[in-house]
């Protein structure tokens, strides 16, 4: 027993040694992992930024700040495997030996990358198009990233559609065939009147014979805003022909106004 109790004496310097030194190096793999994952989303949005102030395709922008994003952190996970003492190249041997298997576990994620790339080389919309598509892909594009695209609903919801959904089925784009969204508001003096002038303006954008229809370019009627001095602000968003957007904005303001003072809803001076 008490040579038992001389040899664990006697191992525990060195034991205590080797546990501070393999704390130590966890520690900082912890600390580079964070701090690179801060430094990423900096990269990120000095990318974005920059980007916007060129004037670079929106379609493209994000993709390019994600890009460089992910760039950032594959070279900081690399840097804390080496900290804890983890050969990158025998890293990269095995995962190059389990090529095939990780391939078929990220199958969808790796058709979501590449459909995202052809999507954005052959450009059928761009940000700001209005598509329809199958599912849930019907409305205006606002992003197009690495594996996902951001649509914006008719009722304003936003949608991610996973890219490949979007490049193995068709899509119709409006805008590249001459249509336009068009935002008519119209102020109202009593909030009480909120929802009579809805419908009364319903009434009146589905009788305009400009205005289009349709699942994904239905008008929409929505309150917009209501101001503190009481009142409501009511918005009208419409799809039109591109030819007949700037005479039908006016006339449709015009024409809202009349039917609300109409119907007994009186509009805000």
């Amino acid at each position: 027993m008490n040579d038992l109790l001389t040899r664990l004496f006697h191992f525990q310097p060195s034991l205590l040694v080797t546990l501070t030194h393999d704390a130590l190096h966890i520690v900082l793999a912890v600390l580079i992992l964070a701090l690179g994952w801060w430094l990423s989303n900096r990269v990120g949005s000095m990318f974005a930024r920059a980007l916007a102030r060129t004037h670079a395709d929106p379609t493209l922008a994000p993709m390019l700040a994600a890009m460089g994003t992910w760039a950032v952190r594959v070279l900081v996970f690399i840097a804390a495997l080496s900290e804890v003492g983890i050969a990158t190249a025998s890293v990269l041997a095995v995962l190059g030996a389990a090529g095939l298997a990780i391939g078929l576990a990220l199958q969808g994620t790796l058709q979501n990358i590449a459909a995202g790339m052809m999507l954005l080389m052959l450009r059928p919309f761009r940000v700001g198009d209005v598509i329809e598509g199958s599912g849930a892909a019907a409305g205006i594009v606002r992003e197009v990233g690495l594996f996902t695209t951001r649509i914006e609903r008719g009722d304003g919801n936003a949608v991610f559609v996973p890219n490949s959904q979007i490049w193995s089925n068709p899509v119709i784009n409006y805008s590249s065939g001459g249509t336009q969204r068009i935002e008519v508001e119209v102020g109202l003096a009593q909030r009480k009147d909120v929802d009579a002038a809805i419908g009364e303006l319903k009434k009146l954008v589905a009788d305009e014979p400009r205005v289009l229809g349709g699942a994904t370019l239905a008008p929409i009627v929505t309150v917009a805003d209501y101001p503190d001095d009481g009142g409501a602000t009511l918005r009208i968003a419409a799809w039109v022909r591109t030819p007949d957007a700037s005479l039908t904005s006016g006339d449709l303001h015009e024409h809202a106004q009349a039917a609300l003072e109409q119907a007994g809803c009186p509009v805000a001076a």
